[in-house]
C-alpha cells in the first residue's frame, strides 16, 4: 500500500513523484503509473511480469521487492540500490544506459541479462548470479563479494580490476575476456582454468 501522507494522484497520463514511499503495493495488475521517480522507497512491492518501460527511477532504492520477469524497455535506473529483492530473468541491458547506475545486496538475479552493458564500479554483494549474461559487458572495478556466480557467462567482458575475491562458483576463460588488475582468491583461480580440463588439488 501507498502511506496516506504520500497519496498520488494517478489519473495522469505520467507522474512526477518525488520523495515518496510506496509498501507492499502489487502493481502487476494496473502497473505502475508511468512518470519518474525521484528519491522513491519501495518496500515489499511487486513489479513481477509488470511493464515499466519508459519509466524513470532516480535515485531511489528497493526492499524486497519482486521484479522477475519486469519489461525494462527504456526504463532509467539512476543510482538505484536494491536489496534483499528478486529480479529473475530481467534484460537490464533493455534499460537506457544513460546515468545508468545500480547496487545490489542480497538479491537473487538469476538468468537476468547485462550484455553490452558498461556497469563500472558496481556493487554485487550477497547475490545469487546463476546464468547472468555478462557478456561483452563492461565490469570495470566492480565489485562481487560473497556471490555465487554458477553458469554466469563471460564473454569479451572488460573485468579489469574487478574484485572476485569472495565470490565463487565463477568460471571463465582469461584469454578472451580483459583480467588485468583483476583480483581473485587462490580458491578461485580454478574458474579461469576450466577450460583446461585439468584436475587442481
Amino acid at each position: 500500500m501507498i502511506r496516506e501522507t504520500d497519496i498520488i494522484s494517478f489519473e495522469m497520463e505520467e507522474i512526477y513523484a518525488e520523495d515518496k514511499t510506496f509498501e507492499n503495493t502489487d502493481f502487476t495488475g494496473e502497473g505502475l503509473p508511468a512518470g519518474e521517480y525521484q528519491n522513491c522507497t519501495f518496500l515489499g512491492c511487486n513489479f513481477s511480469n509488470t511493464d515499466l518501460s519508459g519509466t524513470i527511477f532516480s535515485d531511489c532504492e528497493f526492499f524486497a521487492c519482486n521484479f522477475s520477469m519486469a519489461k525494462l524497455e527504456k526504463t532509467a535506473l539512476r543510482e538505484a540500490k536494491f536489496k534483499d529483492c528478486k529480479l529473475l530473468g530481467l534484460h537490464f541491458d533493455d534499460c537506457s544506459d544513460f546515468l545508468f547506475e545500480v547496487d545490489f545486496e542480497n538479491c537473487i538475479l538469476n538468468l537476468s541479462s547485462f550484455h553490452k552493458l558498461k556497469i563500472k564500479d558496481t556493487n554485487f554483494k550477497d547475490c545469487i548470479l546463476h546464468e547472468v549474461d555478462f557478456t561483452e559487458a563492461d565490469l570495470t572495478g566492480a565489485l562481487f563479494d560473497n556471490c555465487d556466480m554458477r553458469g554466469a557467462t563471460f564473454e569479451h567482458s572488460v573485468v579489469e580490476r574487478a574484485d572476485f575475491r569472495t565470490a565463487y562458483n565463477y568460471s571463465f576463460d582469461p584469454e578472451t575476456n580483459r583480467i588485468r588488475n583483476a583480483r581473485f582468491s587462490r580458491m578461485g583461480i580454478a574458474g579461469l582454468l576450466d577450460k583446461y580440463d585439468i584436475d587442481i588439488e
